[in-house]
């Protein structure tokens, strides 16, 4: 009976402990988000500057749909505006929430497609109301059923269309909503004719309300955001290659630091370029849907545009290429490097002298002198040609039998290890016992030798690409190569600028303008912040 007691008594102290404990950590729990409370206005203070800072029409654009959603709201708010609309004016909110975007291009598009997709579905929902109104009601239900089945049918594979989903594929989405929310509930309510007329004029107030804020209030248009992406892309590659080369050359004997890619700016200078696929088409079917704005009302070369996008992706590949020769394996010495420090950078410096005045005459929206392809450029690169002219050692080697003797002796080395290891003897018939523990003994020894040949593979093949003579200077005959292929690359870019000058009537290049070459450039932040999202709401 004792024992008992004394048991019931220790788990009672149990429960005490236990909840005391859990007391205790709820506690702690609590102090922490107290403290992370305190500290959030602190944290959020800079993520709030830095974003309004990179690209002030944030601020703009967030003011303007504030503004937006309250005159559409006054439609609910004011008796006489609610009277004459009803309980349709919540779809002028919806509207505005969805269709206002960051750039007019982007408005335009979703608000025409959800304007004209109301409208098309009304219409036809009442033609086959009308239709199904002729007939009794079990001919009508399955009349709309049938209808609702084909059009949805037809309208979903329209969709897979390419025009259709690049255009139009929002407007579809709408189309389909609408036709049957009017074809299905027009079987049992029986004002939905009216339903359908106050929907479609909140809607048309709700477009009205976007258009006129983002065409008439501080404007942005998708035309300017491709514009300045695109300069910002051309001086972007300029600083990376005269980054990669400096860096190549560079003096200092220090051993190169992992760093973060993002933090290194050679990757942020083409980082821009090889992601802009997505975005640049995206920028160009929406200037495709804006008006002509400019000063001479000229269309907006959209197409022009995405192909001079495309031209310096692969540009962009090759700088990719040289920024890689930074961080390879086997390294040219210093010493050889120095032979070639001066051409090599006298080239880099004309090719991306290039690429900076392009990215001038495309901001200022003139043609480029027809002398972008100086004799300074075509002079360096004959001296990068005469500095390895002149090292013929260093490319070709003059001790080719010592190299083959290496490689030789290095592949009998290995052949050697191979043979000894891949040698396998069968025992005598011994008991159970000792049969097993001479295979575990076998075991262990053949995974320690394949452990060896893995770890000496890697290090032969070092030694036999280390004994070639001309091997130092292997890693630096990619570098000039890929120096070299970029000047051939230029023409093509050169090629397509002017192009997008005559289509874009940029004027005409006058020796008495000066162009100046500058590494700083206006920052437009076009990123997927300011790009319009795709919800099917």
């Amino acid at each position: 009976m004792f024992n008992k007691v004394h048991a019931g008594m220790e788990m009672a102290t149990d429960r005490n402990g236990e909840s005391t404990k859990t007391m205790g950590d709820w506690g702690k729990r609590i102090e922490i988000f107290a403290q992370k409370m305190k500290r959030f206005p602190v944290l959020v203070w800079p993520t709030i500057w830095k974003v309004g800072r990179e690209d002030p029409r944030r601020v703009i654009h967030s003011l303007k749909v504030g503004l937006s959603l309250t005159l559409v709201s006054l439609l609910y708010l004011i008796e006489p505006l609610f009277k004459g609309i009803g309980q349709g004016a919540i779809w002028a909110v919806m509207t505005v929430v969805v269709v206002l975007e960051f750039t007019a291009g982007a408005t335009l598009c979703k608000g025409l497609n959800r304007g004209f997709g109301t409208l098309l579905a009304g219409s036809l929902a009442f033609f086959i109301e009308y239709i199904a109104n002729e007939s009794g009601r079990v001919f009508r239900a399955i009349f709309i059923g049938a209808a609702v089945f084909l059009i949805g049918a037809a309208a979903t594979y329209m969709r897979f269309f390419p025009y259709i989903k690049r255009n139009y594929d929002y407007g579809v989405v709408i189309f389909l909503l609408t036709f049957n929310l009017i074809t299905v509930s027009s079987y049992r309510v029986e004002n939905v004719l009216k339903i359908a007329h106050d929907r479609f004029y909140s809607i048309a107030i709700g477009c009205g309300v976007c258009l006129f804020m983002s065409l008439l209030i501080f404007p942005n248009w998708s035309g300017e955001d491709l514009h300045h992406a695109t300069v910002f892309k051309l001086e972007g590659l300029g600083k990376s290659i005269a980054g990669c080369v400096n860096e190549y050359f560079s003096d200092s004997n220090t051993e190169v630091t992992e760093i973060k890619s993002s933090e290194d700016p050679i990757y942020q200078g083409y980082k821009a370029v090889l992601d802009s696929k997505s975005i640049d088409e995206m920028l160009a079917l929406h200037a495709s849907w804006e008006p002509r704005h400019s000063r001479y009302c000229h269309r907006f070369p959209w197409q022009q545009y995405v192909k001079l996008g495309a031209v310096l992706r692969h540009f962009g590949y090759t700088v990719v290429a040289l920024h890689g020769c930074l961080q390879t394996e086997i390294q040219t010495p210093r010493s050889v490097r120095a032979l070639f420090k001066d051409p090599c950078i006298r080239l880099a410096g004309e090719v991306s002298k290039v690429l900076m005045e392009l990215a001038d005459s495309i901001r200022k929206r003139c043609h480029c002198s027809p002398e972008i392809l100086s004799d300074h450029l075509h002079e360096a690169l004959q001296d990068l040609n005469t500095a390895i002219n002149s090292q013929p050692r260093l490319f070709l080697g003059s001790n080719n039998n010592q190299a083959t003797n290496m490689l030789a002796l290095a592949a009998a080395h290995a052949g050697q290890k191979q043979q000894k290891g891949s040698g396998v003897s069968l025992s005598s018939v011994k008991t159970d016992s000792s049969a097993l523990s001479e295979w575990k003994t076998r075991r262990a020894s053949e995974q320690s030798k394949e452990a060896d040949r893995k770890c000496l593979r890697p290090q032969l093949s070092k030694i036999a690409i280390t004994s070639l003579e001309f091997s130092e200077a292997l890693p630096f005959a990619a570098f000039a190569s890929l120096l070299v292929e970029m000047v051939a690359k230029l023409d093509q870019i050169i090629e397509v600028v002017e192009e997008l000058g005559t289509t874009a009537c940029f004027k005409e290049y006058q020796h008495s303008d000066q162009i100046v070459v500058t590494c700083e450039t206006p920052h437009i932040n076009v990123t997927q912040n300011n790009l319009p999202s795709h919800g099917l709401d």
